[in-house]
């Protein structure tokens, strides 16, 4: 694939494609490698932080810091990887490792009740005090069976979440 500025060959769609698990179409990588050149603006094969933060969409997510951990860096490979957690044709455990990691922010495999907390408050901010969000976590984690004290891994993750009806999807668009 070279640098960003080269042209997919039909044979690097297919190895993208394969590295995703088919879970997009030869169209959508040829878009989605579109959007990421954009993102690449100094044709490095890479995509950074900074790029990243230019989407203002991107910037303004509560979770923007989490996610750059996981995206910063990323060639076109990995983009398109990563991207595919969200695809209509993902399953919802693939869904939920996707949530898991950012969930998981030292990267041990493990989402102990601090970081549920930290996550919550990186989505509410003061709109919720801490003893509320901390009462509120211990009876989630309660009722699915759970303590303050447990550490989930990602199959009790998974576990968890597979039930809540949880819809993540993006739409890539047409050029």
């Amino acid at each position: 694939m070279g640098s960003a500025s080269s042209m997919l060959t039909q044979y690097d769609i297919e190895e993208v494609q394969e590295h995703c698990n088919h879970l997009f179409t030869q169209q959508e990588i040829v878009s989605l490698y579109k959007r990421f050149c954009q993102l690449d603006r100094n044709a490095k094969g890479f995509i950074s932080a900074d790029e990243f933060l230019s989407v203002p969409e991107f910037a303004m997510n509560p979770l923007s810091q989490r996610l750059l951990k996981m995206v910063d860096g990323l060639n076109f490979k990995d983009f398109v990887a990563f991207l595919s957690a969200f695809s209509a044709k993902a399953t919802v455990p693939q869904k939920i490792e996707i949530i898991f990691k950012v969930y998981d922010s030292d990267c041990n495999g493990k989402v102990t009740f601090n970081d549920l907390n930290e996550v919550l408050h990186d989505l509410t901010g003061s709109f919720i005090r801490k003893a509320t969000r901390e009462e509120v976590l211990s009876q989630l984690l309660h009722e699915a069976g759970y303590t303050k004290e447990s550490s989930l891994l990602l199959h009790d993750f998974i576990k968890i979440m597979e039930h809540s009806g949880l819809k993540m999807e993006v739409e890539i668009p047409e050029d």
